[in-house]
């Protein structure tokens, strides 16, 4: 499970996948609920940027009295069956998440957990696999939010590494950059399922990233 990630800024954007970057600005690393862009092929089957908050169903869409709960990953397995990314599967609302790193929790030093970053080798940025979904808005114009679609890792040499003990193990699915407009244009569900594939752990790096400790308080 991935809920926090460097996403790529805006002149990769322009220089790496070719589209004008959206005019709202981004946090460096996003978590839950963050806005960051993500790319999709409009109707021209051409790519654009659009800003889209992290998570399916951001936490102001949950209604109230429902319990919270989280949509920033959509298991690849089940995805046509959850109610939460279901229709944005089936029709083919795919995107890309560019990012240059990732970071997930390792316990291999004990029962606390240290963040680690992950990145690829000799590249500057990556492409997760995303579904995003509109919103209307009060205003009229559409908001949208987005997910990273996740696959089975327990046989992965480096991504199996990380999350909790006895707990299974996952990873986001990285498109190649050869077929980055291949998933964008694919709207068949069976099709999309062919790009779920682990990505070579000789072709990424990792390295332990805790977070600086919080500034304490002014007395």
């Amino acid at each position: 499970m991935c809920n926090n990630y460097a996403p790529v800024q805006r002149q990769l954007l322009r220089d790496v996948y070719g589209v004008e970057p959206p005019p709202l600005d981004y946090p460096p690393e996003t978590w839950p609920d963050y806005a960051a862009p993500i790319i999709r092929s409009n109707q021209d089957r051409r790519r654009e940027a659009l800003i889209g908050t992290f998570g399916m169903v951001p936490k102001s869409r949950i209604p109230p009295g429902v319990k919270k709960f989280d949509t920033t990953n959509a298991r690849s397995e089940t995805i046509g069956e959850k109610r939460s990314f279901s229709g944005a599967w089936k029709l083919g609302q795919v995107c890309l998440v560019p990012a240059t790193s990732f970071y997930e929790p390792n316990y291999e030093g004990g029962s606390k957990s240290v963040r680690w970053r992950i990145w690829l080798k000799d590249e500057p940025d990556f492409a997760i696999a995303g579904l995003w979904r509109a919103w209307p808005r009060e205003a009229g114009a559409e908001v949208f939010s987005f997910t990273m679609l996740t696959i089975n890792s327990d046989k992965h040499p480096l991504m199996n590494r990380f999350h909790a003990p006895g707990k299974e193990k996952r990873m986001i699915v990285i498109v190649p950059r050869s077929e980055w407009d291949d998933w964008l244009t694919c709207r068949d569900p069976e099709r999309a399922r062919s790009f779920m594939r682990p990505y070579p752990a000789d072709l990424m790096e990792a390295a332990p990233a805790p977070r600086a400790p919080r500034a304490k308080a002014a007395e």
